[in-house]
């Protein structure tokens, strides 16, 4: 099977079923866009996506958009996961504060499969053609703090699938909220993500000449029908999480998550994790996913952070994570990201 036809059937399939305990039982494969709920950020992924209650930097956006405008800064990011066979995830985005207590945000989210020959019974060595795949998801965002403890948020975003003529797209929502105990500093988050349109695939490969009346002569054979797809829903994520810095002081901070996380085509599961910062310089991460999972494939992930502020201008952080995903092989994100 040629490489490319391979990642677009074994993702589809992969992302959504990592860890579920049974086909009956987990739904899988009942949505389309299952790349909308691939880890966001090298930190996310460093502490096992035991992120919800966090609203420390960019990717928030994607995570709780409630959250963020608690981050009180400005910050772009990028960050490069090398995914599942040999596809590339990319994430991009730019968050504004604009008065301490409004922040704005815009993000994109892509992934892709690469390119391939196009073959054909006829031409099996190639048409000298290329077919290529990717998914997209381009979202704005808003967050407002309406105490100094509590702020609440949401995104509206184009998801788009492109597999070589044929494309779908649709509009979806995420909102969020994110509340600051005065317990340690221990925050409640909860987000709800990708609520919007099915998606259904149309292109021009799916015009086909067809002959309505095969068992009779005398029909137009050259007519032109079009084969019509199924829409598929989009994967709904509700996540409920927990923060608490147990320890915080001028020179280090442990923080400590835990997230319960219900997809609408999969088990339930939990993730947890942890960050320890010292001197508000260095970070070291690490954090285990889905458990209460039967045969799941991802669990354990580490990563460290660098940060670095150039005076009067802007700081600079540098962020690794490393995945173990079982029978997959094992994912590495690199994020870089600028505060201002």
């Amino acid at each position: 099977m040629k490489p490319l036809v391979f990642r677009c059937l074994l993702l589809g399939t992969v992302i959504g079923a990592a860890g579920a305990t049974s086909f009956a039982q987990a739904k899988i494969g009942t949505t389309a866009a299952p790349f909308l709920g691939i880890s966001v950020g090298a930190r996310a992924a460093a502490m096992g996506d035991a992120v919800v209650a966090s609203g420390e930097d960019v990717t928030a956006m994607y995570w709780n958009a409630g959250a963020f405008a608690q981050a009180g800064k400005n910050q772009i990011a990028f960050v490069n996961t090398e995914w599942l066979v040999g596809t590339k995830f990319r994430w991009f985005g730019v968050m504004l504060n604009l008065d301490g207590a409004n922040a704005f945000g815009l993000s994109m989210t892509n992934l892709d499969y690469g390119e391939d020959d196009v073959t054909t019974v006829q031409a099996p060595d190639g048409t000298g053609e290329r077919w290529s795949a990717q998914d997209i998801a381009i979202a704005v965002s808003y967050s407002r703090m309406l105490t100094d403890r509590f702020s609440l948020g949401g995104s509206v975003k184009y998801v788009g699938q492109t597999i070589w003529n044929e494309t779908a797209s649709t509009v979806a929502f995420d909102l969020g909220l994110l509340f600051v105990t005065g317990f340690h500093d221990m925050r409640l988050g909860m987000s709800f993500s990708n609520f919007g349109g099915d998606l259904t695939l149309d292109g021009r490969d799916l015009l086909q000449r067809v002959d309505i009346d095969p068992q009779n002569s005398g029909s137009n054979k050259t007519l032109v029908g079009k084969l019509k797809t199924d829409p598929w829903p989009l994967p709904l994520f509700f996540r409920v999480g927990l923060a608490m810095d147990v320890i915080k002081n001028d020179q280090m901070k442990l923080t400590i998550a835990a997230d319960a996380v219900r997809p609408n085509d999969n088990v339930e599961f939990i993730n947890v994790g942890g960050e320890l910062t010292w001197n508000n310089l260095v970070s070291l991460r690490g954090g285990y996913r889905s458990l209460f999972k039967e045969d799941s494939e991802q669990g354990l992930s580490l990563g460290a952070g660098v940060r670095y502020q150039v005076e009067g201008i802007a700081t600079m952080e540098v962020e690794y994570a490393y995945t173990h995903f079982g029978l997959f092989g094992n994912l590495n994100t690199l994020g870089l990201a600028i505060a201002f």
